[in-house]
Formats: structure tokens, sequence, C-alpha cells
């Protein structure tokens, strides 16, 4: 099998990349935790999901990593304009941002580290680049020499010559302005650890080159993030290994960006969409749905009437999928996946393509429930099945199946649907349909969604 990623924003990854069915390994760019997650990061969480899930249904085993940055200016800032403990609001978020995750039902990372833990190996990272000339101590900072890596900037095509300065130009003791922290010494207030060249606190960038190398050694297959964190945070990671003699990571990956109105979704731009609040609109799988239906390196404008097409898309999906499970039963074998699906999802993960493949088996599928063609309809719900298993999206796997809602509720809720639907035949076969129709009236003004069908009436609750 090849796998094929297009990553047009750098420049040192290969436009085909072949791995080995086997083991791979990826790094992933999490939180910065100094607030809740709105969807522009689950965008990230969900892209990277399906990548991790594609590489298993394909034969790897993959082990992936992905960190949690709390310990970082943001997290400090908010700290203090909040009046809160900087510990307190890294774990407060970083909750919130694991039951986002688990929501949209993105798979756990094999391991998940945090800055905070890692400053050992920070500390030997840092020797490394200071005894090989790489880096150097001033003033109880340590910063990174960009002039000594030749290759700066090879990762992003942003060359030094094109550099004015870093994030922190103004650190005390560089010797050029364009040198970035990897260690950042103590300021009154605020969180140190002690080093040997003075107490104080990591860079971020140095937080990720430790923590991926700690657990997926000096030499991995794949570090993702989002088309932001390219400059200056990837730049930086591959600078500080591979000045220290690692080879980091083989490919680059980026997802792009979800804006609103033109602009990047930020905190600071107060235009974010909380996780927590969308949930409240739209039901999980739905929301997963919305920001995996795109190509992961294209733009996505968030609008209320992208995300009302794509529920509505998702709704039809599912619709056939139990009607389909009622007729034939859910199997738990699912058929093998289209060469098409296969295609598209090897060529860069070409989630939208696969999605087309997908609706062309949903629409044979509802053409064999039409035509009462049960063997037919049984073999579009394995496609089906197969491939939205694959996406994270298939409606009988959990965390979206059906078995997971409250089955006592429900039995009570059918037999009193079912009183009504004996009252509205027996008013049909009276030929009263005005009271034929206002029960169907009543019954969906209170929630219930009456379907006629060859077999006799469906019900189902809204969404």
């Amino acid at each position: 099998m090849t796998l094929r990623l297009h990553d047009t924003a750098t420049r040192t990854v290969r436009e085909f990349i072949s791995l080995v069915p086997g083991e791979a390994s990826l790094y992933l760019c999490g939180a910065t935790v100094q607030a809740p997650p709105h969807i522009g990061h689950l965008r990230s969480g969900v892209n990277f999901d399906i990548l991790v899930r594609w590489l298993r249904a394909s034969g790897y085993q993959v082990t992936l990593c992905r960190n949690v940055t709390d310990i970082d200016d943001k997290i400090l800032n908010t700290a203090a304009r909040d009046g809160e403990p900087w510990w307190a609001i890294a774990e407060r978020n970083a909750r919130a941002f694991n039951r986002g995750y688990d929501a949209l039902g993105c798979l756990p990372p094999d391991v998940e580290p945090r800055a905070t833990g890692h400053v050992p190996e920070m500390i030997v990272l840092m020797r490394e680049l200071i005894d090989s000339g790489h880096a150097y101590p001033a003033e109880g900072n340590v910063y990174f020499d960009v002039r000594s890596y030749p290759d700066y900037g090879a990762l992003s095509g942003q060359r030094l010559a094109q550099r004015r300065g870093a994030d922190d130009s103004s650190g005390a003791g560089k010797r050029d302005p364009r040198d970035f922290a990897l260690w950042k010494a103590a300021k009154p207030g605020e969180p140190s650890w002690e080093t040997p060249w003075g107490p104080g606190r990591p860079g971020w960038h140095l937080e990720c080159s430790a923590m991926a190398m700690k657990y997926l050694g000096h030499s991995f297959d794949l570090h993702g993030g989002g088309l932001d964190l390219l400059f200056p945070h990837h730049e930086n990671e591959i600078a500080q290994a591979r000045a220290a003699g690692y080879g980091f990571a083989r490919y680059w990956v980026h997802n792009g960006i979800l804006g609103v109105s033109g602009e990047k979704m930020s905190k600071s731009l107060g235009n974010s969409l909380l996780v927590t609040e969308m949930l409240r609109r739209v039901r999980p799988v739905e929301l997963r749905y919305y920001l995996s239906q795109a190509h992961y390196r294209s733009q996505m404008e968030y609008s209320a009437e992208a995300l009302a097409e794509a529920v509505a898309a998702y709704r039809r999906m599912e619709g056939f999928v139990l009607r389909a499970a009622e007729l034939s039963g859910a199997q738990e074998e699912t058929a093998e996946l289209p060469a098409e699906f296969t295609a598209a999802m090897n060529d860069d993960l070409g989630v939208p393509q696969a999605l087309a493949v997908v609706h062309q088996e949903l629409r044979t599928g509802n053409n064999a429930l039409a035509a009462g063609d049960e063997a037919g309809v049984a073999q579009s719900l394995s496609r089906l099945r197969s491939m939205l298993g694959v996406l994270g999206l298939d409606p009988l796997a959990a965390p979206w199946a059906e078995a997971d809602r409250d089955e006592d509720l429900r039995a009570v809720v059918g037999a009193l649907v079912q009183v009504a639907l004996n009252q509205r035949q027996a008013a049909r076969e009276r030929q009263d349909y005005e009271a034929a129709d206002t029960i169907r009236d009543d019954l969906g003004a209170a929630g219930v969604l009456v379907e006629d069908t060859l077999e006799g009436p469906r019900w189902e609750l809204k969404r």
C-alpha cells in the first residue's frame, strides 16, 4: 500500500511517501490549554483521527503521541488576568479538551505527555545543543543560535534573510534577535524549575522536541499539526532536533485552518465557537461529519448554513443505515472497502472523494430499499458501514450506537406512540383522513416523526 501525502506548505516533505506495512509513529501537536476548546481545535483532532484510523485499517500498528502544553506564556497571562493558579487553568482546560475529543469519537492517543512532566529531557537536549555550539546561555535564558544551523527555514520556506526577529526578540542577552528561547529565566510570581543555567521555565518549541523523541525515538515517521504551527513552531522543533544530531520527523502533515468571516478562529478575536456550545445545537456525530467532510489541508469557513447542510447529509446516511439494519440486521462483519474509496483515501487522505463514494453507495442502497431488494439493501449496508467505520461515522458503532440510548425510556415512549398510531390507522380505515392527519401532526409537534412505508408506519424521535 502506498499512502500519498501532499503537504504543499513545506519544502522538505516528499510529495509521495510509501510506508512499509508494520509500525507507524505519529506525533501530533496537541492543545495549549489556556482556554476550553473551540471547533477549530477539534478540526485538527478529527482530521488526524481519520489519518490514524486509515493507517490502522491499512495494516499499520500506529503509535500516536499527542501532547499537552500545560506551561506557556498564554497560560500565565490568563492566570494573571483571572487571578487563578496557572496549574488549575491548565488542568481544567486539559480535561475540557479530552471531553471534546471523546465526544467527537476521536480515538485516545497511546501516550499524552504534558510539558511540565518532561523538564529533565529538555535539560538533556539543551546541554547537547550548548555543547555542540548550537545554543548558548545568557542571563538565565538559553537561546538557539539560528545562524549555526544552515537549514533553518527549509521546512517553511522562510529563510533567515527574511526574518528580523523571533517572537521573543527582546530577550535579555541575545546574540541575534532571530535566535529563539529554549529556556526562559525565572520571573517573580511565575513557576520555575532548576537547571544548570538557572531557574526558569521551558520555551514552547523545546517542549515538543523533547517529548516527541522521548516517546517515539530520535527518528519517527510523521509529525502533524495545524498549518498555523508551521512557522515558527515546527521550524524551530526540527532545527533543535537536527542540530543535536537526530533525524526527528521524516514527514510533516498540516491541516488547514477553520475560520470565521475570513479570519482565523481564535480566542483572542472573540469569535470562537466553543465545543460545548456547538454540542447544544447538533449531535456530536453530526459535528464530526461537518469537520471531516472538507479536505484536511483546505481552509474552512464556518457558517450556520454549511453546518445545517452537513447535518442533513449525515442524517440521510444515518436514516438508511438504521432502516436497512431493521430490515436485514446489523451484521458484525462489514464488506471489503470499495476500490474507489481506498484509492481516494490513499491519495492524500481524500475524504471528500471518499465521501462521494459513500453517497453513491447510499443512492444504490435507497434504490434497493424502495424496490424491496433485501439482498441489495444488505450489501449496501455492509459497504456503507465499512466506509463509515474508517471515517469514525458508523451510526451503529460506538459511541454513536442506538444501544447507548436509554432503552427503558424508549420502550415506554414506543408503547405510547403505538397507541396513537393504532388510533390513526383506525381513523384511516373509516376514511376520516382529517383525524388521521391531526394525529400525525400532533406526534410531530411532540417530537415523533412518522413515515408511511410498505411495511406500515415507521416512527423515530426528532434529532
